[in-house]
């Protein structure tokens, strides 16, 4: 055929048509245009309502994005060191605010070094894609419902991996069984997921690890700080820290500012920081977001009042839905999943949420979670006070009402996933 007859590839109209698809399931996703504003946490301004609303869905879950003693420490090292790092670590130098903030995080899980990334996800995909390529021969069993970037982290690692079962530790146990003992195998998991709220079994992976000659990953973004006598998480409330190799960890939820991190023995996270591309090529933190990072650490190292008031909130919250009627998924921590079962009536409940009543709950749908699992997730912090609780609960049961909607699965997290 002669060129002047090629139709050329319309790419924008595959990209439409790919978007098109998206919005036939009800599941586009729109950003809510918010402003926050110090002081009056859990409120922000709707650029989208041009009002004030009561933010339901932030990972701040303890609103120390806007504790004092944060702001002061930013505020300080941005005026005294600049807005940037520079660069990259390897190219521009370390500046002195990041080795502060790793020497407080190996504190804080009681290991011998940290090292930390630009965010949680960078920390999840650099730090298992180095350690499954670097270790000749790696099995990676890794639980099905790990979050994405533990999974791309996996696959990108080029190393064999055995998917077991969310939580079932008989089913690692016969994957591991199966398995050649002289080969290296990593196990990789969390302890609270995020979408469910359930706890993974750790003391029983541990076990499991010691007896098959494995080492542990553990995923505690959504427990630091929240969790254990001094926020590093469910392993130490468990008692357990010292059982789990390498411990993974982000800055942005309950510290409120932003960066991912690992904490294990010297010789592993010095073989990471050599060798993942994902930390050597990246432009550090900046000084200003590590001095806040460690102080909000600092702070809830010795703090444990935010933790208090938010189990209690949390779980006052649940009470005062599931009385209502609301399908709240029971789980033993702050998480506070509303579940829907579908996508369209999850974003139509969610727009009338904050479009009538001033109230932002982000809908979560497939990909996040399973189709048919469409939900809600609500994360109460210190800061909501019942007044706010029982106005969403009405909001709620309106709206639910109006919807039609009827959730028929499991609401306990256990069977829900044994279904």
């Amino acid at each position: 055929m002669p060129n002047n007859q090629i139709i050329p590839y319309d790419y924008d109209q595959a990209c439409a048509s790919a978007i098109e698809a998206i919005k036939a399931e009800g599941r586009y996703r729109v950003f809510n245009d918010l402003e926050r504003i110090v002081g009056e946490f859990p409120r922000a301004i709707s650029h989208r309502t041009g009002k004030k609303v009561v933010v339901w869905c932030a990972n701040d879950y303890l609103g120390m994005g806007q504790h004092p003693v944060v702001l002061q420490s930013m505020s300080e090292a941005l005026n005294g060191m600049g807005a940037g790092a520079g660069g990259t670590r390897n190219i521009s130098g370390t500046h002195h605010k990041i080795v502060e903030l790793e020497s407080t995080l190996a504190e804080l899980h009681q290991k011998e070094a940290a090292l930390v990334f630009t965010s949680g996800y960078v920390a999840n995909e650099a730090a298992l894609s180095t350690i499954g390529s670097q270790l000749a021969d790696c099995i990676i069993f890794s639980d099905a419902d790990n979050h994405a970037s533990m999974i791309h982290g996996v696959r990108h690692s080029g190393a064999e991996k055995k998917i077991f079962r969310h939580n079932d530790v008989e089913h690692l146990a016969r994957l591991l069984a199966a398995a050649d003992i002289r080969r290296p195998k990593l196990i990789a998991f969390e302890s609270v997921y995020s979408m469910d709220g359930d706890i993974g079994r750790i003391r029983e992976i541990c076990a499991l690890a010691r007896q098959y000659h494995a080492i542990t990953y553990l995923d505690e973004v959504h427990a630091v700080g929240m969790y254990g006598k001094r926020g590093a998480g469910i392993a130490e409330r468990e008692g357990i820290m010292d059982e789990v190799d390498i411990i993974q960890g982000t800055l942005a939820k309950a510290y409120g500012v932003i960066g991912g991190y690992i904490a294990s023995r010297h010789n592993i996270v010095d073989m990471v920081r050599s060798c993942a591309p994902g930390f050597i090529f990246t432009t550090t933190l900046p000084p200003s977001v590590a001095a806040g990072a460690n102080a909000s650490i600092r702070h809830l190292m010795n703090s444990s009042s935010e933790r208090v008031a938010h189990q209690a909130n949390a779980q006052l919250l649940k009470s005062i839905l599931s009385e209502a009627g609301i399908p709240v998924l029971d789980n033993p921590t702050h998480i506070v999943p509303v579940m829907v079962g579908d996508a369209a009536r999850c974003k139509q409940a969610s727009d009338l949420l904050i479009e009538e009543f001033g109230l932002y709950v982000q809908p979560i749908n497939y990909p996040t979670v399973r189709r048919g699992t469409e939900r809600l997730r609500i994360t109460p912090t210190p800061f909501h006070t019942e007044a706010m609780m029982l106005e969403l609960r009405d909001a709620l049961v309106s709206i639910f009402a109006r919807l039609d909607i009827r959730y028929a699965g499991p609401l306990d997290a256990a069977a829900r996933e044994a279904a």
